[in-house]
């Protein structure tokens, strides 16, 4: 095969620039607001009612898809916008045009501009269905450019702006050292501080220099934790100097880079504050005093989303938004209680136990944000401009470079790749650990069918969660007459469900493959940790993420039709060390016939 005369950084530079070429002028959001802004900010605090500046320090779920004008979801919503005065809107799921409707319907409703957020770690396709998706940070991490996470952010804060999301909750700065992690994991650029550091402030450069107001989160750092906060209160263990050195140290470097908001955990962390069971986002030690008096950040400060099981299972809705405005909090996301936690702060203002200088130091900085992204001159945006913008060619090739870039070949003993596309017998196993994932692994069988010129009905296998063990034994004893086995992993980290590992009768099955002498060649679509379990095989790689677009990556690189880039952004516990990584080339690949 033919290299490209165009090598990585030179097509991603060429995409940029014609991406650039299309792209509309950003207002660059800025702390440090003009005299007009500073004038708009200082009216609206002026002429605010206490009911509506309560309002502005909650942000509420919520769900992109059409609604029709007369359902209760959509009422309530209104109420909350309308009545409550609510500040703050996170968007979920949903479509690239539904997201710029309702976001418009829901600001003419506002008096006071409302700041649309959302979760768009990878890419604004990772959150609203459309738009360009992009692989986790831990595949940035493997790839190690700072001109692909810069790419990153820029690609998502045009088409978050496109659709009328003003703030994401990205990057992920923790550093993920716990190889058990059940839901940072892929999401961190890996273990190494400096690493993360540097690609987290890179995306928040591309994001913020297009106008997308970027998060540092989920500080002070939950890379070193067992429990998902999402179920219960993770606690994380060192001392103050193993913190200063690891988790801190990318929260640094984000604000001196500018970063505009700092989203804070639900995780106690002894060595910054030693009261028992205090989640660091309720926690006046961390939020005032390390936050914004020791590192001295001026910007927004955000909680995480205040219904999951860190914070429940210790307050009532209402209480616990109080304590996180007096920890230092200025926006309280989603409250498991909107109204519950709204009674509470406004209650909190009038008996004092929340001071009105308190109430509006958090209010300006909320007004703040929103005149830096322009709020205050213009609070709707044009769906007429989506299509220009959201999902074009030249972001969505930027995207899957980063998917192709980021396969990391770990292990190749024989070697056994690259695979020929000719005259071999291959077994395929698409094995998900989550329930009703059972085609997840469709996408990779089919670009695997399609160069072994061969039907999916033969040896090519499915199971998920549930899938019973007589369906797993006879899948197996077929697999026998393969030349060799093809083994894709699939494990969502996802809220709520505790682990991101491999289902146990799916690291059987593997384990059983080897025994039985197949070639067996792993392809890990989650978490790279998962090769601890079988290292006796003979092939792994890691493609960090369940799309699509990764799967199709995975397999262009067992059959040598790409060179393989990437490296360990983590070390894998006795075996590989960061950095490991296996070059295999296309001039490697066997001639087709």
């Amino acid at each position: 095969m033919r290299r490209s005369a165009i090598g990585p950084a030179v097509g991603l530079g060429l995409a940029m620039a014609a991406l650039s070429a299309c792209a509309p002028a950003a207002i660059r959001p800025r702390l440090a607001l003009g005299p007009s802004e500073t004038r708009w900010v200082s009216r609206m605090l002026a002429r605010m009612t206490l009911e509506q500046k309560v309002g502005q320090l909650v942000g509420i779920r919520c769900n992109v898809r059409f609604l029709n004008r007369e359902d209760p979801g959509l009422r309530t919503l209104r109420d909350l916008v309308v009545k409550r005065g609510v500040g703050s809107l996170c968007l979920f799921g949903g479509g690239v045009y539904e997201a710029a409707f309702l976001t418009n319907a829901l600001q003419r409703l506002a008096d006071v501009p409302l700041l649309i957020a959302s979760d768009l770690e990878r890419g604004a396709g990772g959150q609203l269905e459309g738009a360009t998706a992009f692989p986790p940070l831990m595949a940035l991490g493997a790839i190690g450019s700072e001109e692909t996470a810069y790419a990153m952010g820029r690609i998502t804060a045009l088409e978050g702006r496109a659709m009328g999301v003003h703030l994401t909750f990205a990057p992920v700065l923790d550093v993920n050292i716990n190889p058990d992690n059940p839901i940072i994991n892929t999401r961190s650029a890996g273990e190494d501080p400096a690493a993360v550091g540097r690609l987290g402030t890179a995306f928040i450069r591309g994001s913020q220099d297009s106008g997308l107001l970027a998060t540092a989160k989920h500080f002070p750092g939950h890379g070193d934790t067992a429990v998902d906060s999402h179920i219960a209160l993770p606690s994380v263990p060192g001392d103050r100097e193993r913190l200063e050195r690891v988790e801190l140290a990318p929260f640094r470097q984000a604000i001196d880079t500018g970063v505009h908001a700092v989203m804070v955990a639900h995780l106690a962390v002894p060595a910054l504050d030693p009261i028992p069971s205090t989640p660091a986002s309720l926690s006046p030690a961390i939020v005032t005093g390390l936050l914004r008096g020791q590192l001295g950040f001026q910007g927004l400060i955000v909680s995480d989303a205040m219904d999951m099981g860190g914070i429940t299972t210790l307050h009532p809705a209402g209480e616990a938004a109080v304590l996180a405005v007096l920890a230092g909090i200025d926006l309280v996301l989603l409250p498991a209680d909107a109204d519950q936690a709204l009674d509470a702060l406004l209650q909190a203002v009038r008996d004092g136990r929340i001071s009105r200088q308190r109430l509006d130091d958090s209010v300006g900085r909320i007004l703040t944000a929103k005149a830096g992204v322009g709020l205050h001159k213009n609070k709707l945006t044009d769906p007429a401009a989506l299509e220009a913008v959201v999902a074009s060619k030249e972001s969505r090739a930027v995207a899957l470079k980063a998917f192709e870039n980021a396969v990391t070949l770990v292990k190749n003993d024989g070697p056994v790749l690259p695979l020929a596309a000719a005259g071999r017998k291959v077994a395929v196993f698409s094995l998900s650990s989550d329930a009703g994932d059972y085609f997840i692994g469709r996408p990779m069988a089919q670009e695997i069918a399609k160069r072994l010129k061969v039907s999916e009905d033969g040896m090519f296998f499915y199971a998920e969660a549930f899938t019973g063990v007589e369906y797993i034994d006879d899948a197996l004893a077929k697999a026998k007459s393969a030349d060799a086995v093809v083994v894709g992993l699939f494990s969502r980290v996802t809220s709520s469900k505790g682990s991101a590992d491999i289902n146990p009768r799916h690291v059987a099955a593997v384990k059983r493959l080897a025994a039985d002498g197949a070639k067996v060649i792993v392809v890990s679509f989650g978490s790279p940790y998962v090769l601890r379990h079988f290292p006796e095989v003979q092939a792994y790689l890691c493609a960090y993420r369940s799309s699509a677009e990764a799967q199709a990556a995975a397999v262009k690189a067992l059959f040598g039709e790409m060179d393989t880039q990437g490296k360990l952004p983590v070390s894998l516990p006795g075996l590989y060390p960061r950095g490991h990584g296996l070059h295999l080339s296309v001039a490697e690949a066997p001639l087709k016939k």
